[in-house]
């Protein structure tokens, strides 16, 4: 099983925290369309031994896409492509894009997965994120998309300066209110050449605080244990059936193939990324190549990777497959190294199931304390 990424290089506003790739300029939205449909007929043999079965238009925002649009690159995929039966489809959506007609629209399209960026049901909030919508648009929005679509996620953002514990309680049962079924919900980050960057060095907002995202995060995981969500990725939380086909894919080391400028690529030995340019990724599809660099992934390459997906889920790292897959003085190295963490109630081991040898599996997992260190343990446990 595969999945596709399409990234859909288009935003109405620039928020001040995002550093992913996008254009304010739709003046290249007819060609960068074709470009999508080229790269997805010359890259179909990548995935000519796997049955695709999730695909996730990610941005930017997909939600500029006519629905006409969305259902012609859909059946690119299902003309060249060996596609599921019934295949997850997800959209990445702004509130502001989603009226009633639109949702109808999309309904009527094989998109069966909405995520909504919400990111806050608050004015202020919304506004030092330079968000294209307000908190009426974010509550309108899912009012109307509840009644045609069942499967929906939500993006919820904490840690912004200023945001109080209560309010940040408030926005989480706004949701619970709305019926949701997914949270995916990040601490505000401030990357390197960003608005948000900016204006923190030059005084004009506040710097996030650790210790505020912390405790934000420990009410997010609290809550939405009480409302029935598991909580099976760091920043994912899910009602039993509702997960992310799609991102645990990514998470279990599934081949993937990105399209669009900057989307990447993974098949399980090699990473490659398209340039993150629109005009040159066009243009070089025109000329029927791909704008794309590749990377040989070595062992140490592949064992960082699922050490660093497993220890953020709640399947963690099998301490089997690592012996298996990189080889025994991995494992040695592995436990050795994790010890102390393991000394500190950060980190775990335990056995569950029996593989098909009847051997039983152990697993090296984050405990709650260690849990949002996730990322941090994991780099600390690299092998170089």
């Amino acid at each position: 099983m595969a999945g596709i990424y399409i990234h859909i290089p288009f935003c109405k506003q620039a928020c001040y925290y995002c550093d992913f790739h996008f254009s304010t300029s739709l003046k290249k939205y007819d060609e960068m369309l074709s470009a999508i449909k080229f790269e997805l007929i010359l890259r179909k043999d990548e995935l000519k031994d796997e049955v695709v079965e999730t695909i996730y238009f990610g941005g930017g925002t997909p939600s500029l896409l006519a629905a006409e649009d969305v259902e012609f690159l859909l059946n690119i995929i299902k003309i060249n492509y060996t596609v599921l039966e019934d295949p997850e489809i997800t959209l990445e959506a702004n509130p502001d894009d989603l009226s009633k007609e639109q949702l109808i629209k999309l309904s009527k399209t094989p998109i069966n997965r909405l995520s909504i960026g919400i990111q806050s049901f608050f004015e202020e909030d919304l506004k030092l994120m330079n968000r294209a919508h307000n908190a009426e648009e974010a509550k309108n929005c899912l009012l109307v998309a509840t009644q045609y679509f069942d499967n929906i996620t939500i993006d919820l953002i904490y840690g912004v300066p200023n945001m109080t514990n209560k309010r940040w309680k408030e926005n989480l049962q706004i949701a619970f209110d709305f019926g949701i079924h997914h949270i995916s919900s990040y601490a505000l980050t401030v990357e390197p050449k960003t608005a948000l960057e900016s204006f923190i060095n030059n005084g004009k907002i506040p710097s996030p605080d650790e210790t505020v995202a912390k405790e934000h995060f420990d009410i997010l995981v609290e809550e939405t244990a009480k409302n029935g969500f598991v909580h099976y990725e760091i920043s994912n939380f899910g009602k039993p059936n509702y997960f992310s086909k799609h991102n645990t894919s990514y998470w279990l080391n599934k081949k993937y193939v990105g399209i669009g400028p900057s989307a990447h690529s993974f098949n399980k030995t090699h990473r490659s990324w398209n340039v993150a340019n629109n005009a040159k990724y066009i243009k070089v599809l025109k000329e029927g190549t791909l704008p794309l660099e590749v990377e040989e992934l070595t062992k140490e390459d592949r064992f960082n990777e699922y050490l660093m997906t497993g220890l953020r889920t709640i399947w963690g790292v099998s301490l089997n497959q690592v012996a298996e897959e990189f080889g025994a003085e991995f494992k040695e190295t592995l436990l050795k190294n994790a010890n102390r963490f393991i000394q500190e109630g950060l980190l775990t081991v335990t056995s569950s199931d029996f593989d098909e040898n009847q051997k039983c599996i152990e697993k090296l997992k984050t405990t709650p304390k260690g849990k949002f260190l996730a990322d941090g343990l994991a780099s600390e446990l690299f092998i170089i």
